[in-house]
């Protein structure tokens, strides 16, 4: 591609002065030791998700950010989606009423060319996609979860030692709220179609994610009660949700229909400005370990059984 400003490794990118900042598109495995490595060497470090997988590593990201004084952001797609964007505008203006409760479905296939080692991880430990909204949403993190594994992996699946599900369930506790939130969560063995998706119910409109790609999101709307009548009509209608150039610069227009809803000159917008605004993103390394920390307590709920985990604050 004629591109001349290569680099073999991370190690040769940081020893290069010229650069304030460096996003990590690498494989999940190396994302907790890569981003140690950007924030300790004095760069920004953006990342894609998941932040890490132990909670060890979330807690040593937050003590490097902190102790380095640069900004570290996940880079969160499903949290810029334009559904994301238009469901939280009708929540702020309080057209879905009181939250009541939150779903999250993410059902991906991974069999086929993907590398090996996703074999190996637990559905729950890739869960922020379907997971952020509804924290996002409720602007809090999950205190608690229970969580089960379904199924089994076929045996020219499962990896010695690695996770045995092909899907898991979940659900949380929001913390300060007397709100849960459900997330299903797959990797393999699942008859379904791709979805990244969330859904929020309030008690005036619930906002529902579309079954299928190719279909509009669903608005319910709890009509008020009628005398003489046995409960409350439910007006139900499709929404065709807009793209969001208004929120950034004319320059990223042109990039406004890309993948995952539109929201990667979002992303790339929010990092940048943070920067240059001198002040945390808005997914800052204590909301991202929030987000990520919910996800790898699911999955040692389903190690336990089902057992009430507890999830740390950051």
């Amino acid at each position: 591609f004629g591109i001349e400003g290569r680099f073999q490794s991370l190690e040769a990118v940081l020893a290069d002065d010229r650069f304030d900042a460096v996003h990590l598109f690498t494989p999940v495995p190396f994302h907790a030791e890569q981003t140690l490595n950007v924030l300790l060497a004095g760069r920004h470090c953006a990342c894609a998700v998941p932040m890490a997988t132990r909670l060890e590593d979330l807690r040593r990201i937050v003590n490097a950010q902190r102790e380095s004084g640069k900004n570290f952001m996940m880079m969160e797609t499903a949290v810029y989606d334009r559904a994301f964007l238009f469901a939280k505008d009708l929540l702020d203006r309080g057209e879905l009423g009181m939250l009541t409760f939150l779903r999250g479905d993410y059902y991906q296939d991974l069999e086929g060319d993907f590398p090996a080692y996703w074999r190996e991880v637990p559905p729950m430990h890739y869960a922020t996609h379907a997971l952020s909204p509804l924290l996002a949403l409720a602007r809090t993190r999950a205190s608690t979860v229970t969580c089960l594994g379904s199924g089994h992996l076929r045996p020219d699946i499962q990896q010695p030692g690695g996770n045995t599900f092909p899907l898991q369930s979940a659900l949380f506790r929001l913390d300060g709220t007397d709100v849960i939130a459900q997330l299903t969560r797959s990797w393999f063995q699942v008859a379904r179609e791709f979805t990244e998706a969330f859904s929020v119910y309030g008690d005036r409109r619930g906002f529902e994610w579309q079954q299928l790609d190719q279909e509009d999101p669903v608005m319910f709307t709890l009509e008020p009660v009628k005398p003489g009548v046995r409960g409350r009509s439910v007006t139900t209608q499709r929404i065709s949700v807009p793209y969001r150039p208004d929120l950034y610069p004319a320059e990223l227009a042109e990039y406004i229909a890309g993948w995952h809803g539109g929201s990667h000159p979002h992303l790339a917008h929010e990092f940048v400005r943070s920067i240059v605004e001198g002040r945390p993103p808005a997914i800052d390394a204590v909301t991202a370990a929030n987000w990520t920390a919910a996800g790898i307590c699911a999955n040692d709920s389903a190690l336990l059984g089902g057992a009430l985990v507890a999830i740390p604050g950051f």
